[in-house]
């Protein structure tokens, strides 16, 4: 019995000395709630059916081998989870500030992480209400500091110049961070609002306040660079593993690169220095939303992709926004597929974020399909982010249990995923796994099986192997 266990080590050892090195790839999918565009399909659809949505949707990127999904969790100073500062939002139940009757941000972590899928909360920092029309809770901080409030075309925003506002609202993203287990704070690109024509953000009085004699365009680019410099470093502080990214227009300012044009110059207007935030290294990853065609034009996802490039001088996560959303009518499906084969000649660790997830859902123009089959066809790991620390796991100590499961025990700290590995006559195939989960039914005809624990920053522990 000695000598057929020895023997069992030693073709256990020969044939797993080299489990390859996984894919690396940030897939991921912006769930938009504002205007039910993505989930809930509707407002008061109960809290059984948003469930079974998420549900659904959670399903469906894992099938197509995504990892990560980006929800919307804090469209207009309400929350979809549970606030003691801010107001149930109105996508949920159709009235601001009635309880669903769950906490759809706890069960969206919860259910994503169970199918190794990463889940960013994605916040609207300093929009207050996307449509003024429905009645607003008591609780809302336009009832509460309407002080704060300023009114600009049909939308209602908190001022970012008040010190005071600002604080305010980094208090209330913190608090997410705190409470909720999520991979990443993510934001778009209302900070100062998208101009009206023929009107201006009516910040003078705080501006008369403030702004020292700077340049009131200067003036609000530094309120935004302090928020995002204090904001990044507050969520380091509390939970260093957690990403911070941000969405900006894909544009930084019109002419750069020379030939590009744009209907807005969101460095002026919206106070947004993306650029210099990638370079300081205040964000993990930058998603400019590059929603133009690869073909040469006034807008060239390639040109630009490049451009935003050459700024990451910090060597953070350049992962842009694709417009899937456009399939169909506006662009094959090919196109998608194009911009990510783009991504990944690039310099930097590749990945991308589909707007929005309704078309991959909807199989929009046979783009799902497409992906599946071909830019899919494997699954991937997010990136690892080596600034935010490199310690790995303990290597997974594996045992066969009877029903044939796979076991490797409690899942112990800082676990992100499970990295399974299959070796067949086919060659290895690779699985990836829940971070709560303890284990998997063995695959049939597979020859031996390589573990390893994926961290919170993406690092591997040692492989763990267990032969047939």
């Amino acid at each position: 019995m000695l000598f057929l266990w020895i023997i069992s080590c030693l073709v256990s050892v020969s044939w797993s000395a080299n489990p390859p090195e996984p894919a690396r790839e940030f897939r991921g999918t912006w769930v938009a709630s504002v205007f039910n565009l993505d989930w809930p399909a509707s407002a008061g659809s109960g809290a059984a059916g948003q469930r079974a949505q998420l549900i659904a949707l959670l399903d469906n990127a894992k099938r197509l081998n995504l990892n990560a999904v980006i929800l919307q969790v804090r469209p207009n100073s309400d929350a979809l989870y549970r606030s003691s500062v801010e107001p149930w939002s109105a996508w949920l139940t159709g009235t601001m500030g009635a309880d669903p009757g769950y906490d759809p941000l706890a069960f969206a972590v919860e259910e994503a992480h169970r199918r190794g899928l990463q889940l960013h909360a994605w916040v609207n920092p300093f929009r207050a209400l996307a449509t003024t029309k429905g009645g607003m809770s008591p609780k809302h901080i336009s009832r509460r500091h309407p002080e704060w409030i300023r009114s600009y075309g049909s939308q209602l925003f908190i001022d970012p110049g008040i010190p005071e506002a600002q604080a305010y609202v980094k208090k209330v993203l913190l608090d997410i961070v705190q409470r909720y287990d999520i991979d990443g704070l993510h934001m778009d690109d209302y900070f100062y609002p998208y101009p009206v024509a023929g009107k201006e953000f009516p910040d003078g009085a705080t501006f008369r306040r403030f702004g020292g004699g700077t340049p009131r365009s200067e003036w609000r680019r530094q309120n935004i660079n302090r928020f995002m410099s204090g904001l990044y470093s507050a969520v380091k502080s509390e939970k260093p593993h957690v990403l911070v990214g941000i969405s900006p227009f894909g544009i930084w300012r019109p002419g750069v690169p020379a030939g590009t044009t744009a209907g807005i110059d969101a460095y002026e207007t919206l106070g947004c220095d993306a650029r210099l935030w990638i370079q300081r290294g205040w964000l993990d990853y930058l998603s400019p939303q590059l929603y133009w065609p690869s073909e040469p034009a006034a807008q060239s996802f390639p040109a630009l992709y490049g451009w935003w490039s050459a700024q990451n001088s910090s060597g953070r996560h350049l992962w842009p926004g694709i417009a899937t959303e456009r399939v169909g009518a506006k662009r094959p499906a090919s196109e998608q597929v194009r911009q990510i084969l783009t991504i990944r000649r690039g310099t930097g660790t590749a990945g991308h974020i589909h707007w929005n997830n309704k078309a991959l859902l909807q199989n929009r123009g046979g783009v799902s399909t497409l992906l599946a089959a071909n830019t899919y066809a494997e699954p991937a790991l997010v990136p690892a982010s080596p600034w935010l620390g490199r310690s790995a796991p303990a290597r997974p100590r594996l045992s066969l249990k009877t029903g044939g499961v796979v076991d490797w025990g409690s899942p112990g700290k800082n676990i992100g995923a499970w990295l399974v590995q299959w070796q067949t006559t086919a060659g290895w195939q690779t699985q990836i796994v829940g971070s709560t989960q303890t284990g998997v039914a063995w695959r049939p005809g597979a020859k031996g099986v390589a573990v390893r624990a994926v961290s919170r920053t993406g690092f591997l522990s040692e492989t763990g192997f267990l032969s047939n």
